[in-house]
């Protein structure tokens, strides 16, 4: 089980990342926030695009992603942890722009 919970928190770290890279973080919550009511029809939805989009990918992480999904927890977490990393971010940039501070 903490495989499992292990590969999870990998994951959404990984996302979070990546979306902050993007500078879409902002985007991602307004969407995740407003999803997450419905967040196991995305997963379904998910499930039934499977064989299209394993036509054209081979990515385990399509899979990962579709069962992250199923909980709305897993949608919080995701939330909390771009939030944390756009933290971050804006600190560096500050930093940045400010190195007398």
């Amino acid at each position: 089980m903490s495989d499992i919970r292990d590969r999870r928190e990998e994951l959404i770290d990984r996302i979070a990342r990546r979306v902050v890279e993007m500078r879409l973080g902002m985007v991602a919550i307004v969407m995740l926030e407003s999803a997450k009511p419905i967040s196991f029809l995305g997963n379904q939805a998910m499930i039934f695009f499977q064989p299209f989009y394993r036509t054209f990918f081979t990515s385990p992480l399509y899979d990962e992603f579709a069962s992250l999904l199923e909980d709305r927890e897993n949608i919080e977490l995701l939330i909390q942890r771009i939030e944390k990393y756009e933290e971050e971010y804006e600190r560096k940039e500050r930093a940045q722009d400010d190195p007398g501070h």
